[in-house]
């Protein structure tokens, strides 16, 4: 061997050393699962990853994360759980609604899971008990299913000459198991119909629109899964095209010129999330922790946009406004 080629052989071979230090093999994996894309969820992922450094877990330094996501294809979730099993992580954390934490939950007994959910978790099966929910998995709930009856109210107070309200699911029972259609009660209770119409594709919320023309339909009340969300801006710009009034899950799509929405604080229940893994890469036990619920809420209304669709916001609603965009 050439001096030169034994001088570069002993370079590589001191080097490989120092890089295996730097990525320590007792770094803890967090598997991160989710129905629709990553990109989505990137704002919530950002206080989850706050959550969980207030209890010394940094990515890249501490920790690390498996992302899976079922790119709206629920279906894919049992596959995607049972690969974030098989890859041993420490926690599986789901994200936004309840089709990943069941997934998760039919994967293992073992591995802690944390969910982040709209759902009563006992109502859909996640936990027995929410004070003492036992077993693997426990997490935090912003109850966006039980929010609807307010939402309807609300929306029903600033457009009073409604009579027909349609409400926007994803009949996708694989990615919207709660159903939802309870509100049909609550609607009557109000006066008004409630006109129930199915979108699980952009192609699908296109032509939405056009039956809200047919059906004269004076308000639109877009269901909380994740897919609407995802999907805000293009719900944003067909409401506003069709001059729809329309209350929405979450104030990202009011930011953005929707009328008005209603909300749990999302982004405070994924911060908790990410303490409570947290909590569990230090040894605390999921079934020990108490699954939380959102005590914060949020109105929010779009007062230009109210102008465009010649509302008038009462004072009582100005009122309970948390934020009003000019």
């Amino acid at each position: 061997m050439r001096r030169r080629e034994f001088i570069a052989a002993i370079s590589c071979g001191a080097a490989w050393p120092l890089v295996a230090r730097a990525q320590p093999s007792t770094m803890p994996v967090v598997g991160i699962l989710n129905s629709t894309t990553i990109e989505g969820l990137r704002d919530y992922l950002a206080e989850f990853r706050r959550g969980l450094a207030e209890f010394g877990y940094v990515e890249g330094r501490s920790v690390a994360f498996e992302l899976r996501a079922a790119e709206d294809h629920c279906d894919r979730l049992p596959r995607l759980a049972d690969d974030l099993v098989r890859l041993r992580v420490a926690v599986i954390f789901t994200a936004s609604n309840t089709p990943p934490a069941l997934a998760a939950k039919a994967a293992t007994q073992t591995t802690p899971i944390v969910f982040a959910i709209g759902a009563d978790p006992v109502e859909v099966g996640l936990v027995a008990n929410l004070a003492r929910p036992s077993g693997n998995i426990t997490g935090v709930t912003t109850l966006a299913g039980e929010l609807l009856k307010k939402r309807l109210e609300v929306l029903h107070e600033l457009v009073p000459a409604a009579t027909t309200i349609a409400f926007l699911v994803n009949p996708n029972p694989a990615c919207s198991p709660e159903g939802l259609l309870r509100e049909q009660t609550e609607a009557s209770a109000l006066g008004v119909r409630l006109l129930v119409l199915n979108a699980s594709t952009p192609s699908d919320i296109e032509h939405i629109f056009t039956t809200l023309a047919e059906q004269r339909a004076g308000a639109l009340l877009v269901g909380p899964e994740t897919f609407f969300i995802t999907q805000r801006a293009q719900l944003v710009a067909l409401a506003t095209r069709y001059a729809i009034p329309t209350s929405y899950a979450r104030p990202e799509a009011v930011e953005i010129g929707g009328l008005i929405s209603y909300s749990a604080d999302s982004r405070g229940a994924f911060q908790n999330a990410g303490r409570y893994v947290g909590r569990i890469l230090n040894g605390k036990k999921p079934g020990d922790l108490p699954v939380q619920q959102s005590t914060r809420f949020e109105l929010t209304i779009n007062l230009k946009t109210a102008k465009a669709l010649k509302l008038t916001v009462s004072p009582n609603l100005l009122a309970l406004a948390d934020r009003v965009i000019e």
